[in-house]
């Protein structure tokens, strides 16, 4: 894969939403444990292991989560919008502002109680789908007006 062009002002996303995803893996981190302890007391010792496992895997998600969470970003250009993830496998994506059919913005409740929005870049062909997680309420609302404002000027063109 090639790198993308230095010249791109690259945005990341909230530092909020690494909050908001430690809060729901310790949530689920703990219900897993207190289910492996209660079936410890009730069925076998052996489930304390999975008590164990439980919060041994939560807090190795924790350590990861944060440089996982950093690699996200966005970069708004004049053709198209790139979007970059993830660690071990890079991906990025390219989504030509021609090539979109809607922008979707989501917020679950917890996204809604941190400020933050989810936006979905849906085009004709679903391989191609972005998504940008983590962006503050308003800065969504922004993107998502630009991109279908773009998207709009780009279909007249054609």
């Amino acid at each position: 894969m090639t790198a993308p062009p230095i010249e791109v002002a690259w945005r990341s996303i909230s530092p909020r939403y690494f909050w908001l995803r430690l809060a729901v893996l310790s949530g689920w981190t703990l219900v897993f444990a207190i289910a492996g302890v209660v079936a410890g007391l009730l069925v076998s010792a052996w489930f304390f292991l999975v008590a164990f496992a439980a919060l041994v895997l939560g807090g190795l998600r924790a350590v990861f989560m944060r440089r996982s969470i950093r690699a996200w970003g966005y970069a708004e250009r004049a053709e198209d919008l790139l979007v970059r993830h993830g660690l071990l496998v890079r991906r990025l994506s390219i989504v030509p502002y021609a090539r979109m059919q809607f922008v979707d913005v989501t917020a679950g409740p917890l996204e809604r109680a941190t400020g933050l929005a989810t936006v979905t870049l849906h085009t004709a062909a679903a391989a191609s789908d972005a998504s940008v997680p983590g962006l503050e309420a308003a800065e969504a609302t922004r993107l998502r007006d630009r991109l279908a404002a773009l998207g709009e000027i780009r279909e007249e063109g054609l």
